[in-house]
């Protein structure tokens, strides 16, 4: 995790890196977590609302930085989330920024 922050109503926002490998890039994703109660947060994880790919670690975060610290930005990424996992009938599916 090189990010996280908390959300104004509880629960957080993270992003989170992947070395890359001889063959790919750095991967990165932005992870939000709705639940305030951390009790509630057992055998949950969190949704995925964003996830790209960079040459660096540094570019991966410059690119998922200007939404994880965005309330209204991270607000229109559960939306998607939550109208892919729809379309999708359970699991949303990871979607490239």
């Amino acid at each position: 995790m090189i990010y996280a922050r908390e959300l104004p109503g509880g629960g957080f926002v993270a992003i989170e890196t992947t070395d890359a490998t001889q063959d790919a890039a750095f991967r990165g994703r932005i992870s939000v977590e709705r639940r305030a109660d951390p009790a509630r947060r057992g055998g949950h994880t969190p949704p995925v609302v964003a996830e790209v790919s960079g040459p660096t670690e540094a570019a991966v975060f410059h690119e998922l930085y200007p939404i994880a610290a965005d309330n209204v930005a991270i607000a229109r990424a559960i939306l998607r989330w939550q109208a892919a996992k729809n379309r999708a009938g359970g699991a949303a599916p990871r979607r490239e920024q």
